[in-house]
């Protein structure tokens, strides 16, 4: 990397599972420097510092304390989330921490409170939405490709973790869960295309309450459910579009699509949200066949390879904001959609729908960079 184009230099606090997809992620923008790693186990810090030639390495006290570090990563479990944001922030330090803003809403009003008071930015993922699939969909919505949007259904299937990952305990427990762990990447992308939620009614239960671990050099044969692992609800936009959404990690099989929005005058599919980029479709009434849309924008990475995996989308969204430019991946977008995937259990418990405290702005759509094709403007 060429150290004097870094305008910002980021300490990643959490060197578990997703730490690589982070570090290769951010590789991609020279004006962002990794220049600390830290976590509990210091000697992992240490590990992944020489495996991706990161200088300094410790516990996460040197990492708040270090003063060439602007902003904080946290990829710490959801359950860490409220705590380590709000000392960073006491630390005078950017933060973007993953999804979800924290493991409880309540928990996450307080994590709001910390940013209000607090002179640094907070930024959250999911950040997705901002990659070349997502913007095309809302450029198509927003050029009026499928007219007034109506509904749209969207179908989180399991990611089968207990298969992969050597720990997934944190996947059902809380924090975790299909409706916490995959959800907030559909629930930004919806309300980045249609805008935010105003009611919730949904009902969820438990699949297995118990998961046999297979993944390869696991820590642990088996895995005690603790949130609700299947889910269904319905929710009432602001803007009166309704949205149906099964949400669960008990459905391994399906031909189900990942999300589609109904207009009164055409349809899109989405590609999984989890990723940034892949085949936007549209078929407009009257049309016989789907047509896939150019992109607006460049793509983050390869379409199906382990490039969409990478990270930092997001942390590149954080830095245009600090340094004055539009902030899409905020934290009252990430406490929305929180809230929204919150409220599925209080819907369930308490047998009622639920009105939603919370409301955002829809994120200002990213600059399109790639010229569209004439068949993909309004007829």
């Amino acid at each position: 990397m060429d150290r004097q184009a870094a305008r910002h230099r980021i300490g990643i606090l959490g060197a578990g599972n997703i730490f690589g997809r982070y570090a290769e992620g951010l590789r991609l923008f020279p004006e962002l420097e990794v220049v600390r790693v830290a976590d509990v186990d210091t000697a992992r810090a240490r590990q992944v510092a020489a495996e991706y030639g990161i200088p300094a390495w410790g516990d996460g006290d040197e990492l708040l304390g270090d003063p060439s570090v602007d902003i904080v990563v946290n990829i710490t479990p959801p359950q860490f989330h409220a705590k380590t944001v709000i000392a960073a922030l006491e630390n005078g330090k950017h933060v973007y921490v993953e999804k979800p803003l924290a493991a409880t809403v309540e928990e996450a009003r307080e994590v709001l409170d910390a940013a209000t008071s607090s002179t640094a930015l907070l930024g959250s993922a999911p950040d997705t939405f901002l990659g070349s699939a997502v913007q095309t969909a809302r450029h198509a919505i927003d050029t009026g490709r499928i007219g007034e949007a109506v509904g749209a259904t969207a179908f989180v299937r399991s990611s089968r973790a207990e298969t992969w990952h050597p720990d997934p305990r944190a996947f059902y427990g809380p924090g975790g869960g299909p409706v916490l762990d995959m959800g907030p990447y559909y629930l930004a992308a919806l309300v980045n295309c249609l805008g935010p939620v105003a009611q919730v009614s949904a009902a969820t239960r438990v699949g297995s309450p118990t998961r046999r671990v297979t993944s390869p050099g696991r820590v642990v044969d088996e895995v005690t459910v603790e949130v609700p692992t299947h889910a269904s609800a319905t929710l009432t936009l602001a803007s009166g579009a309704l949205v149906t959404t099964l949400m669960s990690f008990d459905v391994w099989d399906t031909e189900l699509p990942r999300i589609e929005i109904y207009g009164t005058e055409g349809t899109l599919a989405l590609p999984n949200p989890n990723f940034f980029d892949g085949d936007v479709r549209l078929k407009r009434h009257g049309d016989e066949e789907w047509q896939v849309l150019t992109p607006v924008t460049e793509l983050f990475g390869a379409v199906g390879t382990s490039e969409q995996h990478r990270r930092g989308l997001g942390v590149r969204d954080l830095a245009d904001a600090i340094e004055g430019g539009p902030h899409r991946a905020n934290p009252r977008f990430a406490f929305h959609t929180l809230e929204v995937l919150a409220s599925f259990e209080t819907s369930q418990r308490e047998r009622r729908f639920v009105d939603l405290t919370s409301s955002c702005e829809r994120p200002e759509p990213r600059p399109t960079t790639l010229a569209t094709h004439r068949e993909d403007s309004t007829p």
